[in-house]
């Protein structure tokens, strides 16, 4: 029997695919005593090859999808499986103590992974121990025959069922089989809510059961327009969400066709409408809809898809990539902005009571300066191929902008010696995600060359909510007229002093939110590539004058964000 879910609609389309729970099994086991010693050994033996087998399989699929640096991650987990002092040491304990494979394994490679944890000078060898630890639950899961989840290995169409999703899930999903994805966790801006429209596929978020209600292989139908999912439909049901699916993709086609076609509104105001990107790899998307910019490269992604920190070369011919492909159009790449939901394992940061609050983004650039200098060095050698502005995160004083700002000018001097001229033409901006920031916006539009703002960080600071906890999600509030004055106060300080005001945050695609944004002149809306020619193709039925009277009425008159959703929708009728 069919059985719905409710969640928040977090990336449009629809998809229909067999589950797949990316859930880890029960891997606890007893500790027993063994009278076989060689049955015992050949059992783990046979573990530790079918592990072998597993990433050999994994590796093979993936080569399309993966770089080397990612690929020849699975070369070292097939030599750790093949060590022999490690495996010498599990067959000496499974010999000696007459202990289980399970408990032996766990045993020895726990001592491991602690003794290369503790090598505090060596960081290489750090490193490993998270990768000891990898695989020891991959041979685990073979003992206790149990699969373990492998999104790398997906090789027909699925939906992902997740508790959450996290960016090392989203680097190995295949988008060629990856039809859609539901969560438990999560809302609108969460990273798999963000990353689903990245990748152009439907998501359902924030559902708090998908992960319990729905079994791993059964039929699953994902409405991402609406925000629900059908586990088990039946025909009828199967047939008409075909039809809703032919629709959509239908309104695509029509879309599509405005791929050249300039961001203008209905009484000839031109705009820029941009996408967001995580890695060069997204550029395929950003031609494909026809974007007038890249509003926001998020260069975190450079540093969570490496295992050590990406050098100046890696970061140059990757920012070189964005900046030639867009041919002269122009590229806004954010620093580093790397903490709260983005950890690096190989970069440790201090534990913290609240890591959103805490030390993140442009506060560790200040503070690790060598990472920093490499990264605009990086930026400033890649401004040669193209038009390259560069965003620092999560400023919140001015004090922050101009140490900022004095790093970037000591670097280019130093570039101009050998190339006179270099990075002359980068305009520097901040994103504007902090409330101190906004209220202060007069006085930083006299330093910078552009805001963006980041409306999903603004929002949870602004409303003191968590954008990944459901419980809260209720106060996401993109229409609240509070936020609303905010957002227009860092528009009218930018254009005083005729600066560029854009907006890289999701409410730049949201289809409610377009008309207020419009009417308050913002310049740049910048979203997901999958949003940028329905974006287009609604801001050509809307007439400004009548947008910004909109807005003169929404704060007048609206005091919730309901409020001005209904203004809004009768407006749009």
């Amino acid at each position: 029997m069919s059985m719905k879910i409710k969640g928040i609609a977090a990336s449009d389309g629809i998809g229909i695919a067999k589950a797949y729970l990316l859930v880890d099994p029960d891997l606890s086991f007893k500790k027993t005593t063994i009278t076989d010693v060689d049955a015992e050994i050949a059992r783990l033996h046979e573990a530790l090859n079918a592990s072998i087998d597993d990433l050999k399989t994994i590796q093979q699929n993936a080569k399309g999808s993966l770089d080397d640096d990612t690929l020849a991650i699975f070369d070292a987990h097939i030599t750790i499986l093949s060590d022999p002092e490690m495996i010498k040491q599990i067959n000496e304990q499974i010999t000696s103590k007459k202990e289980n494979a399970e408990q032996a394994l766990t045993k020895v490679t726990t001592d491991f992974a602690n003794t290369l944890a503790a090598m505090k000078d060596n960081k290489y060898m750090q490193e490993r121990a998270t990768d000891v630890k990898d695989v020891s639950k991959r041979v685990l899961s073979h003992l206790l025959g149990k699969k373990l989840p492998d999104l790398a290995a997906v090789d027909t169409p699925v939906i992902i069922v997740a508790h959450e999703v996290t960016p090392s899930d989203t680097s190995q999903m295949n988008k060629k089989y990856v039809k859609g994805m539901i969560t438990d966790l999560g809302g609108r801006t969460s990273h798999s809510a963000i990353m689903s429209r990245t990748l152009e596929i439907p998501a359902v978020v924030g559902t708090a059961e998908a992960t319990q209600k729905i079994k791993n292989g059964e039929t699953l139908i994902l409405d991402g327009l609406n925000g629900e999912a059908i586990s088990n439909p039946s025909e009828a049901e199967i047939k008409d969400y075909e039809k809703q699916a032919q629709d959509f993709e239908k309104q695509r086609e029509e879309w599509a066709k405005l791929v050249d076609a300039p961001s203008v509104s209905a009484d000839g105001k031109e705009f820029e409408i941009a996408s967001n990107i995580g890695t060069p790899a997204d550029m395929d998307d950003v031609q494909k809809a026809g974007s007038d910019a890249v509003g926001l490269f998020r260069t975190e992604f450079l540093y969570m898809d490496s295992t050590s920190l990406p050098t100046e070369d890696d970061q140059f011919n990757a920012y070189k990539k964005v900046v030639e492909t867009m041919n002269g159009k122009p590229v806004v790449i954010r620093t580093m902005d790397i903490g709260g939901d983005k950890p690096l394992n190989y970069l440790p940061l201090p534990e913290e009571m609240n890591p959103f609050l805490g030390y993140r983004a442009i506060r560790i650039s200040l503070d690790r300066q060598e990472i920093f200098r490499t990264q605009l060095r990086a930026l400033i050698r890649a401004s040669k191929f193209g038009q390259l502005r560069i965003m620092f995160p999560m400023i919140a004083t001015l004090d922050e902008f101009r140490k900022a700002k004095a790093i970037f000018m000591e670097e280019k001097e130093k570039l101009q010696a050998d190339d006179p001229g270099l990075g002359n033409d980068i305009k520097l901006g901040i994103m504007i995600e902090i409330p101190a920031a906004a209220i202060f916006a007069e006085a930083f539009a006299k330093e910078v060359d552009f805001f963006s703002i980041g409306t999903n960080d603004l929002i949870q600071y602004s409303f003191a909510a968590d954008r990944g906890n459901e419980s809260v999600s209720y106060l996401y509030q993109p229409y609240n007229p509070a936020l609303l004055k905010l957002i227009k106060h860092v528009i009218d300080s930018a254009h005083k002093e005729g600066k560029i005001a854009a907006m890289c945050g999701e409410m730049a695609g949201d289809e409610i939110a377009l008309p207020l944004l419009m009417g308050m002149g913002l310049d740049e809306y910048s979203m997901s590539s999958s949003s940028v020619l329905r974006t287009r193709s609604s801001m050509k039925s809307l007439d400004t004058k009548k947008c910004a009277k909109l807005v003169a009425n929404v704060l007048k008159d609206s005091l919730t964000n309901e409020d001005t959703k209904k203004m809004v929708k009768k407006f749009l009728k």
